[in-house]
């Protein structure tokens, strides 16, 4: 009999939840990890951290136009040192967290890099693990390019800009994808002036077209500059080269920042000589997670054709636990997976957007609600963006759902619950919202839908 029914190498949102879930059901877990702190790239380096400074940018530059709302302040600074030390508080005190709900559910717990070591035995930390079966959890890191490789002086990398110690006076982004966009959005709150660059004809490529360019409206009328369709020449310290429109522009900035993706994290973990089939750095895995090799699973940022996010990796672990302890799972619908790009404001998403609705061949036809005629947003002094629902025209079945504003990762979920219970435009619709609410917004969506919303 082997040491654990499961062991899981990364204790990521993906290899965590896995392991708190399989202790849960009585399996015989372990976890390995290699760095100091648990919690992986999503906690300490991703999603938290910088949450954190988005939420304090906003909070900075929402108290220096606090005026408008009766509430005068004078002599607002901003005490940067104090804003890293909020962020290593909170990424401590969850990462604590991490650590005591692994103890609670009996999971045994090895600091060191882990490996595949035969079939069944994991090493790390000079252990060796056999297991039942192994859950490859490994994650992802920033993703280098050549020419443009961060020095964390000059030219940063996503985790390079969380550790600034001063706000720079201003900042090239290099990559308008989600991690692009949220970083050019913190440090314009802070005060930076921020120029984005981007070699696709438009931001957040992958969102809707109609939001993504809203976006991007939004942004540049609070000081932030783009170049779009723009191909980088060369990066050095103190600027870019860029080729944009035709032209060669020359960009000066105090910082670059690079955030152009993310790689896999499967170099050195053994798959050599087993059945797993790599691509590119991602890891082949079935519709429940399974890989090549029998006994072997992958969630998360290694999986191949899954969308890097820390809930994806989360959902993934569930289900291959669920499926080791012997329990009915089904697999991941990932055409219904929330998408956030946590800029301000926000991008959420959920389904279709237009485009592809269009080019899978349904007849569509969109509502849309500007949060202008919104109470509740009136009252946040937050009226920019919109709701924009996508839906098919025989039945009327909601095939996306597209939100752009201040809180939109707070309205999105309820878009995946529409999409999972195949909802059409009249039931969404005939679903009183309570008001006021930002939530209201939604609703009127779908009765702009049928061409009668009602406030605007």
């Amino acid at each position: 009999m082997p040491d654990f029914d499961m062991v899981v190498i990364g204790s990521g949102p993906g290899g965590y939840v896995a392991a708190i879930r399989a202790g849960q059901l009585g399996l015989r877990t372990a976890i390995v990890e290699k760095e100091p702190r648990w919690g992986g790239t999503c906690l300490n380096r991703g999603c938290i951290p910088t949450k954190v400074l988005l939420h304090d940018a906003g909070l900075y530059d929402r108290v220096r136009e606090a005026g408008r709302f009766g509430v005068e302040v004078e002599g607002v600074r901003l005490n940067f040192e104090q804003v890293q030390k909020h962020k290593e508080k909170v990424v401590r005190k969850l990462g604590l967290g991490v650590e005591a709900l692994l103890k609670k559910n009996r999971v045994h717990m090895v600091t060191g890099f882990g490996k595949l070591a035969g079939p069944g035995v994991v090493e790390a930390g000079g252990k060796s693990l056999s297991a039942g079966a192994v859950v490859l959890a490994t994650g992802s890191e920033v993703k280098v390019l050549p020419g443009m490789e961060p020095d964390g002086k000059g030219i940063l990398s996503s985790d390079h800009a969380l550790e600034l110690r001063e706000v720079p006076k201003s900042m090239v982004v290099i990559g308008a994808g989600a991690v692009g966009m949220e970083f050019a959005s913190i440090y314009s709150r802070f005060g930076t002036e921020v120029t984005v660059v981007e070699m696709m004809p438009r931001v957040l490529p992958l969102e809707d077209e109609e939001v993504a360019t809203e976006l991007q409206k939004v942004l540049s009328r609070r000081g932030l500059k783009f170049h779009t369709g723009a191909k980088v020449e060369s990066v050095r310290p103190g600027g870019v080269t860029v080729t944009a429109g035709g032209r060669e522009v020359r960009l000066e900035a105090e910082k670059v920042l690079v955030a152009v993706g993310r790689r896999p994290n499967t170099g050195g973990i053994g798959l050599e000589g087993t059945c797993v089939k790599v691509e590119g750095g991602f890891v082949q895995a079935d519709e429940l997670n399974a890989t090549g090799e029998p006994g072997v699973y992958a969630i998360g940022d290694i999986v191949l054709g899954r969308p890097q996010l820390a809930h994806v990796a989360s959902a993934q672990g569930i289900l291959v636990a669920e499926r080791l302890a012997g329990k009915e799972v089904r697999p991941i619908r990932y055409d219904r997976i929330p998408s956030i790009a946590y800029c301000d404001p926000m991008v959420a998403s959920a389904g279709l957007t237009e485009k592809a609705a269009r080019e899978r061949g349904f007849a569509v036809k969109c509502g849309k609600f500007p949060f202008l005629g919104s109470g509740m947003a009136s009252v946040l002094g937050e009226n920019e963006g919109f709701v924009k629902v996508v839906a098919e025209t025989k039945y009327g079945e909601i095939l996306g759902v597209h939100i752009l504003h201040a809180h939109a990762a707070d309205l999105v979920s309820e878009a995946v619950a529409v999409l999972n219970g195949e909802m059409t435009v009249d039931d969404l619709a005939h679903s009183v919202h309570p008001h006021p609410t930002l939530s209201e917004a939604v609703a009127e969506a779908t009765h702009a839908f049928y061409g009668h919303a009602i406030h605007f």
